[in-house]
């Protein structure tokens, strides 16, 4: 891989994408072959200078919104009217619950959006402040809406100008301009190549990405 150029790892969850990022920052040492960087194996640099010519893009993560409950009660007024106007203002209650629990949901869910575009920016200047010439994109589009990805995106788009990027996505259509892809299968590469070379023998590159071009069901649903 030369300086500059764009790699990218694909392959399903648990393949070992994220575990090669992990032997290049030497989080863990390689029980066999090396890893070079300008033809030096990395175990030859100090840890401490290794990272500091890495910059890292990760992905969003969130907590999890909590789940509302809801309960219902039968009341068993002795008069009618009673009964009647109970009713009327136990309605009344639902609805402003309802409402109010629908504004909470979207409240959560613009907030989650912001954190996430927030969180992202804030990765992406770090990398930017560090003006490292090697990095590492792992699922940086991870719980990010169609707008805040687009936006992501296009400041990502000018981290990785002139910089040696390898690249950890789900999101095929994401890599189609790398310089090479190498699709990750229980720890080992079985294919490589760029993306329309690989479209082309109709392999386990191919699958994956026909698969992520699909609709999810909760999409289907929607």
């Amino acid at each position: 891989m030369s300086p500059g150029q764009r790699l990218a790892l694909v392959g399903a969850s648990g393949a070992g994408k994220s575990t090669i990022a992990s032997l290049i920052l030497r989080l863990y040492e390689t029980q066999q072959g090396a890893i070079l960087i300008d033809d030096v194996s990395i175990r030859h640099y100090r840890r401490e200078s290794l990272r500091r010519q890495i910059a890292i893009v990760l992905q969003t993560r969130f907590c999890s919104a909590r789940p509302s409950g809801r309960t219902s009660r039968t009341e068993n007024p002795r008069r009618a009217m009673k009964r009647s106007c109970r009713r009327a203002s136990s309605e009344r209650r639902r609805i402003h619950s309802r409402t109010s629990r629908r504004l909470r949901r979207r409240h959560r869910r613009t907030r989650r959006d912001a954190l996430g575009r927030a969180s992202q920016r804030i990765a992406i200047a770090r990398a930017l402040i560090r003006d490292a010439p090697i990095l590492i994109l792992d699922e940086p589009m991870t719980g990010l809406d169609v707008e805040s990805e687009a936006k992501v995106r296009e400041a990502l788009d000018r981290l990785m100008a002139g910089r040696t990027c390898l690249m950890i996505t789900h999101d095929l259509q994401a890599i189609a301009h790398a310089d090479q892809v190498l699709v990750i299968e229980a720890g080992e590469i079985i294919e490589r190549g760029k993306h329309d070379e690989l479209m082309a023998c109709s392999g386990r590159y191919r699958q994956l990405y026909e698969l992520n071009l699909q609709p999810s069901v909760l999409e289907v649903a929607g």
